[in-house]
């Protein structure tokens, strides 16, 4: 599993006030869960945002490097002004290498599937995230699903997920991942009017060339 360093520093004082000096020094406050207990810390806000826009919602290992300790963490979470889209607090979840851990990773669906391809479908998107359990650095990026040989009418389950020895899902095996809708009748019918019109616009094409001939012939004798 990928690993990010990202130095940290304690935050002594707490509350609105000191909150909004580290901002305004370009820091931003986040707080590192272990077992029920928390601990307030602060990093600067370019390397977060630089981990976070980089990262794009894949979990990654992260180091947060202390002035006098290292600890392994996991982003568990972060928070956006939705006016001035800014962040505004973190959170990060302590792990240990030897202890299991339940995470939601992004469901990536790849391919083009027979069903849209040949069959004129569509693609629908089930889960987008699913939650498994592992150890800290067995945990994938994300997963892929390969929905190439999917048909019209098909669909991929949680159940129907190949994933490596040590990682457990979490979710309904049924639950639907990726399937391709049927074409409608309306659709159907669309597509075969558009066939039969083409010959139509050919037919007419020719002759209008025919009839322009016909008049430049005229003309010259003229």
């Amino acid at each position: 599993m990928e690993r990010v360093v990202l130095e940290a520093e304690d935050r002594t004082e707490l509350g609105k006030g000191p909150v909004r000096a580290l901002r305004r020094a370009g820091y931003t406050p986040a707080v590192l869960y272990r077992a029920g207990r928390s601990r307030p810390i602060k990093l600067k806000k370019r390397d977060l945002v630089k981990f976070i826009n980089t990262t794009m919602g894949e979990q990654v290992m992260i180091t947060l490097k202390f002035p006098n300790e290292e600890k392994l963490a996991l982003l568990k979470d972060y928070q956006v002004d939705p006016v001035k889209n800014e962040l505004l607090h973190t959170d990060f979840y302590e792990v240990s290498l030897k202890e299991k851990v339940r995470v939601t990773v992004e469901v990536v669906l790849v391919g083009e599937p027979v069903g849209v391809k040949r069959e004129g479908g569509i693609l629908q998107h089930g889960l987008t995230e699913i939650e498994i359990e592992c150890l800290p650095e067995a945990i994938p990026p994300h997963i892929e699903v390969d929905v190439s040989e999917l048909r019209a009418g098909e669909s991929i389950h949680v159940g129907d997920l190949k994933l490596p020895e040590g990682i457990r899902v979490l979710e309904d095996p049924k639950e639907v991942l990726a399937t391709v809708t049927e074409p409608t009748a309306e659709a159907e019918e669309t597509a075969e009017e558009v066939e039969e019109a083409e010959p139509e616009v050919i037919k007419k094409g020719k002759k209008e060339e025919a009839e322009e001939e016909e008049a430049s012939k005229e003309s010259k004798e003229e």
